[in-house]
């Protein structure tokens, strides 16, 4: 998406969309970039698994990518609508969907948009929305929480995660997986953009979320496995849950 395209009300960065459809064509590839989204997203799903049965529930997977926890959604029984704003992204996502046989509506959309859209079409709304590594590469990150907020169902079910901004967050998620493990591509983080839980907190309060659940992911090196736990220093996950 070009800058004549965007203005200054639209919720992304084109600079971050050029950086993942750069590696589109990788986002299957379990040895590449993506090798670590591969490795975590068994977590990632047993995390909203054992909070919500997704069986026939309508998901919404915000910032999709290329469609490794949207598969893995659908393949839990749950009915799916993925949202990206990288074109090349989805077209692998679709692509791999045709191997998987999986049922994912994939829309090149973003989250306020489709929210325009619902409401002019009348559709349902969402009884689960997931938003995983993405809100630490938007703008605005309370502003898609508040638009999730307008697309749940009452006590409907959301799912973040984001990585913590301090020291530790800056030397292991940024140095150290980018620059000396080469976990992942150079650049793929800003740290002014990482996200205090306390921050994502706020945010949620505001928008009458009420969160239930703060639990960290953490990586070791030595022996390649990430676990969760109560360690939030790095990387960690939320669930709240909207007014019933």
């Amino acid at each position: 998406m070009s800058q004549d395209q965007a203005n200054s009300n639209d919720n992304w960065d084109d600079s971050e969309l050029h950086k993942f459809d750069e590696l589109a064509r990788k986002w299957w590839d379990k040895n590449s970039e993506f090798k670590p989204l591969h490795e975590i997203n068994p977590l990632r799903v047993g995390y909203i698994q054992d909070r919500v049965d997704l069986t026939g529930k309508r998901v919404l997977d915000v910032g999709c990518g290329g469609g490794i926890l949207s598969e893995s959604l659908a393949a839990a029984g749950a009915d799916v609508t993925a949202i990206d704003l990288a074109p090349k992204a989805l077209q692998v996502a679709k692509l791999h969907q045709h191997e998987s046989k999986l049922q994912i509506d994939y829309q090149l959309t973003s989250i306020e948009d489709l929210q325009a859209k619902q409401e002019a079409t009348s559709d349902g709304k969402f009884d689960v929305i997931t938003c995983l590594e993405m809100l630490e590469h938007v703008p605005d990150p309370h502003s898609i929480i508040a638009t999730c907020g307008t697309l749940l169902k009452p006590g409907g079910h959301l799912f973040l995660s984001t990585i913590n901004r301090n020291p530790k967050a800056y030397a292991l998620a940024v140095v150290g997986a980018e620059y000396i493990l080469k976990l992942l591509a150079k650049g793929t983080h800003d740290y002014d953009k990482f996200i205090k839980p306390s921050e994502l907190g706020r945010w949620l309060r505001q928008e009458s979320f009420s969160l239930q659940d703060l639990t960290g992911m953490t990586y070791n090196p030595l022996t390649g496995i990430y676990k969760l736990g109560d360690d939030t220093d790095v990387n960690y996950l939320a669930y709240a849950t909207s007014p019933g």
